[in-house]
């Protein structure tokens, strides 16, 4: 199991070419792209070169996939990434029944069928919204997971816990679907509120010891991303992950 990065939460810290060296000086294995690098990814590829972090994966919209999946192979071989993952729907996107669920697990079937013809994988990442009942009751990554048999999970488990669903459970009965993971903490309750509730690995409310526990025993996890969606000093919170993942591996 790897360290990365999620890019996304350095977005105000940047160059991102610059970021990668500092990932690297704090013991980082790898970085995760997301689509605000990809204007910058033959400087991300020379950084990368230089310090010998990775680009295994790398975050696309699914409607960019959909319109020019070999246009995405052509992004992910300029930094060697292999995994790509569709990270999320507006909300003015997001089906509101089953029906409309299934028909977005098809989507994201043809996806994988678009990207492995590439010679890559593809995988859904997730937040809160999926696991919000539908109105006759139904989970929607359930459907997801069910309707779409050959992706992957890149599982948020900070937002599984925001969507009221129990993270433990859904590593033991779908840990052979997940190849990654992100690495990010829930603050206390009324705590953090200029950084959106959320706190660095290991200083927040997450039984990390746990989580990881199970995902080492049912999951596949190769990346264990580390991530924040709104951090008010990036270089602290890198700072801190690549800490918390120290004591935690052991």
């Amino acid at each position: 199991m790897k360290l990365s990065m999620q890019l996304y939460s350095a977005r105000f810290a940047t160059p991102y070419d610059d970021v990668i060296r500092r990932l690297s000086a704090l013991g980082y294995d790898a970085a995760e792209g997301f689509f605000g690098v990809f204007d910058d990814l033959p400087a991300l590829s020379a950084a990368l070169e230089e310090t010998g972090l990775t680009m295994p994966s790398l975050h696309v919209p699914l409607d960019r996939i959909e319109a020019d999946a070999k246009g995405v192979a052509d992004l992910a071989e300029q930094v060697g990434a292999v995994m790509i993952f569709a990270p999320s729907l507006s909300a003015d996107q997001r089906p509101t029944d089953a029906e409309g669920w299934t028909a977005f697990a098809a989507r994201l079937a043809a996806a994988q069928e678009a990207i492995s013809e590439q010679g890559l994988r593809f995988g859904w990442h997730n937040h809160a919204f999926e696991f919000e009942p539908t109105p006759d009751g139904q989970i929607p990554m359930e459907i997801i997971l069910t309707e779409a048999p050959l992706i992957e999970w890149e599982a948020d488990i900070a937002w599984i816990i925001r969507g009221n669903a129990d993270p433990l459970e859904w590593i033991a009965r779908h840990g052979d679907r997940i190849t990654a993971a992100h690495f990010k903490d829930i603050a206390p309750q009324g705590e953090k509120t200029d950084e959106d509730g959320w706190a660095d690995p290991g200083t927040g409310v997450m039984d990390w010891p746990a989580i990881l526990a199970a995902l080492r025993h049912h999951a596949r996890v190769e990346l264990l991303v580390a991530e924040h969606d709104k951090p008010s000093d990036f270089d602290r919170f890198a700072t801190q992950a690549a800490a918390a993942w120290q004591t935690l591996k052991g």
